[in-house]
């Protein structure tokens, strides 16, 4: 970043913080994402904005090595007193946040104190992913489901709702909060497709519009803070975690994602599976490929591995089908008539205990790598993978994917293009963040990893 970028954003801050100073706000978080998937944030005063854009706000790049009960790990690459680095907030991504007067919030990037990108920034690996895709003349929309679990605000879990899964009973008995949930969306110009109740007790789940990657996963920390704070105005408390109660189903982050080229869906028109062409079918076959190592970054919990079992809808196997919610990539094609926009992919999965930057690079990776080596894609499976026998699976060569934390991470840092992709430094951090978090639940039940993380995400 030079003098000019400097001065540009100094500029551009001023006006924005008149703009922010006339809607009543008086604080802007900040926020990043860290390799447990926890939001951190540092926060300035209005009147600071302009000086904190042109210079940033310092943060020590010990947050890299945080799990998420806080521990600090003494990684390879993070974990020390030693270093600064500076928050440089989106200013194009700056929302005055309608569930917290007199707040607005803008995602950084982090740079080193000579203004080069920090290696270890995930927003910063996100937007190196979109570049190398931009080059291939690719480009791709992306978006996160949402789900959360709704709990009384006591000491034990107590669901908010009573009603069936996706029973209307549960917006009759939430409907104030559910419509100033869409409100504050809707003011903070989130585009929510669709928001309904979900199957696991006191859940709901929200949608919204695809659009750039980094957009994307900006627009998932934004959604998910905001539900935060509209439950907290309730007097609720809203759980992200793959595993709210030991005995439920866990909540999800699935991903969408559909590659285009000059303005035309890759995902219709072709000759591939579900009329895919060879480079949107090339790009989900990556994807395949590098699941198992893919997992550390999207399912990067000890207790996303409880969630992660057959028969649960979870889809724990490295297979792909047309509408099949129990492989782990699940083609959706739309009703007839939308064979143009319609069609993605859906990676299943993934969960909310991880960093979002980090998911969406590492699906643009390995789907770059896919469509770049023409793979193609096995048979797409058409039945429940766990309805088959071991042998039957192994003859459609459905795989179990790893089923810890601990088979992911070594999968992770075994795979050479995601490590010179992402870096060796954040891979190895990542990894040492992951092995920190699997001693600390080594001797843990299912009821106790629930119970410890239920409130980290």
């Amino acid at each position: 970043m030079d003098r000019h970028d400097r001065e540009r954003r100094a500029i551009e801050a001023a006006r924005l913080t008149r703009r922010l100073t006339d809607r009543g706000v008086v604080g802007v978080a900040l926020t990043w994402v860290d390799n447990s998937g926890v939001v951190r944030t540092k926060a300035v005063p209005v009147q600071r904005l302009e000086r904190t854009a042109e210079w940033g706000v310092g943060a020590s790049p010990v947050f890299d090595a945080f799990t998420p009960d806080d521990t600090i790990v003494a990684g390879r690459y993070a974990g020390g007193p030693i270093g600064d680095l500076r928050l440089l907030p989106d200013l194009n991504r700056v929302t005055v946040l309608a569930a917290q007067p007199g707040w607005a919030w803008a995602p950084v990037d982090r740079y080193t104190r000579g203004g080069e990108p920090h290696p270890q920034d995930s927003r910063g690996a996100l937007h190196r992913a979109v570049a190398k895709l931009s080059a291939d003349g690719l480009t791709v929309k992306a978006a996160v489901e949402i789900e959360w679990a709704l709990r009384l605000d006591r000491k034990e879990f107590v669901p908010a709702t009573r009603g069936p899964a996706y029973g209307f009973t549960r917006v009759v008995e939430r409907s104030d909060y559910l419509a100033e949930l869409l409100t504050a969306l809707w003011d903070q110009d989130v585009a929510v497709e669709q928001i309904h109740p979900e199957y696991a007790s006191g859940q709901f789940e929200v949608s919204v519009a695809a659009e750039d990657p980094v957009g994307a996963a900006d627009t998932f920390v934004l959604v998910r803070e905001t539900i935060r704070a509209v439950s907290l105005r309730h007097g609720l408390r809203a759980s992200f975690s793959p595993k709210v109660d030991a005995a439920g189903v866990g909540n999800g982050g699935h991903v969408h994602l559909s590659v285009w080229q000059d303005g035309v869906n890759l995902h219709g028109g072709g000759d591939g599976p579900c009329a895919m062409t060879t480079t949107a079918e090339g790009f989900a076959a990556g994807i395949l490929e590098r699941l198992p190592a893919l997992l550390a970054i999207g399912a990067p919990s000890v207790a996303s591995y409880l969630r992660l079992v057959p028969g649960q809808w979870a889809a724990p196997f490295q297979a792909c089908g047309h509408e099949n919610r129990e492989t782990a990539l699940r083609f959706v094609t739309g009703s007839t008539g939308e064979e143009r926009t319609a069609p993605n992919l859906e990676v299943k999965v993934f969960d909310q205990s991880a960093n979002p930057y980090l998911c969406l690079a590492g699906l643009l990776f390995a789907g770059m790598a896919g469509a770049r080596s023409g793979a193609r894609l096995p048979p797409l499976v058409d039945v429940d993978p766990s309805s088959l026998t071991e042998q039957q699976r192994a003859e459609r060569g459905i795989r179990m994917l790893p089923t810890s934390l601990a088979e992911a991470t070594d999968a992770l840092e075994a795979d050479a293009l995601l490590t010179e992709a992402f870096g060796a430094e954040l891979v190895a951090t990542i990894a040492d963040v992951h092995r920190a978090e699997i001693a600390r639940f080594a001797d843990a039940s299912p009821e106790d990893i629930a119970a410890a993380l239920r409130w980290a995400f």
